[in-house]
């Protein structure tokens, strides 16, 4: 195929053509997207100046769609960067009604936006709210944690949260849900040590409900763990039938990992094991599998010896 060869003068004519051509191109985009146009973007509502004796719910979504009035540079990067990423909305007018007027804050809303921007609309311009009445309780709090410890290492003595109880504001029907309140996830690695710290409380899932402290203090004592073997004698249960039943063994050695400053404290009187006579009677066991139905905290059950029990019956 032959190629077309084109003289010094003509390549420096091509050149200048297509160096015009990218000017005036991006001197049309500077202009086209320098002037004004109307776009949308969808952002979270943010609820301020809450009603002091009432409780709400809000009957739709938690985000809205603003018609925002801006350059074409805002329209072309709006996608990327929503400004603001929330807009707040004032709840000031709900002691007298059961609904907000979105185009009555228009000028509130505004002053929120860069002043480059205007908001010219909010869809849906009308929010609605089912109120009830505004009731507190009192509930506890639980650690939510995740903690690897050095081997060897564990929690020696119960979580210490101050305070223990959070007070929760919101409806009555939704608080009578609420059983416990957990804090914000411990992430910790490589523990050896006991922790002392403050964590935060997560925050509540609805704008109706509110909590108060949302920080408490946290101590988790932590020791070295080494093990322990316990003698353990076994109870028969539902035996209501026979004179004696006899177990054999009639006791159970319990090897178990405690912390070294619980290893004096924990005793026989800590530990129940026993065994169902109703598995013979109705299931037909030849052996009882033996079953602790009492064990210390912070400690973990390394083996029971042995886990099945032979019997003799007596009638």
């Amino acid at each position: 195929m032959p190629f077309i060869k084109f003289s010094k003068v003509e390549r420096r004519r091509i050149s200048l053509f297509f160096i015009c051509l990218i000017f005036a191109v991006g001197a049309w985009m500077f202009f086209a997207l320098s002037n004004r146009y109307v776009y949308q973007v969808q952002t979270l509502v943010r609820y301020v100046n809450f009603p002091d004796n009432k409780a709400f719910h809000s009957l739709q979504s938690d985000t809205v769609d603003l018609r925002v009035e801006g350059t074409g540079w805002q329209l072309l990067f709006s996608k990327l960067r929503i400004n603001p990423q929330s807009v707040d909305v004032d709840l000031e007018k709900l002691k007298k009604q059961t609904f907000i007027d979105l185009s009555d804050q228009l000028s509130y809303i505004n002053r929120q936006f860069e002043s480059t921007q205007k908001v010219v609309k909010v869809s849906p311009d009308t929010l609605y709210f089912d109120f009830s009445s505004r009731a507190v309780k009192k509930i506890p709090i639980r650690l939510n944690y995740n903690i690897r410890f050095q081997s060897h290492y564990g929690i020696s003595d119960t979580i210490q949260i101050s305070p223990s109880y959070v007070t929760v504001t919101g409806p009555g029907k939704e608080l009578d849900q609420i059983d416990y309140w957990y804090t914000d996830t411990l992430k910790l690695k490589n523990i050896n040590s006991n922790i002392t710290s403050k964590i935060s409380l997560q925050r509540p899932l609805k704008a109706n409900i509110s909590i108060y402290p949302r920080v408490v203090d946290l101590k988790l004592m932590v020791d070295e763990y080494t093990e322990k073997v316990i003698e353990v004698p076994v109870m028969v249960l539902n035996n209501t039938e026979f004179s004696n039943v006899k177990l054999l063994p009639d006791k159970v050695k319990i090897t178990f990992l405690t912390a070294l400053s619980n290893y004096s404290k924990i005793e026989r009187g800590d530990f129940e094991v026993n065994v169902d006579l109703n598995n013979w009677k109705s299931k037909g066991y030849k052996q009882f599998p033996v079953v602790i139905s009492k064990f210390p905290d912070f400690c973990e059950l390394v083996k029971i010896e042995p886990q099945n029990l032979d019997f003799i019956i007596q009638k």
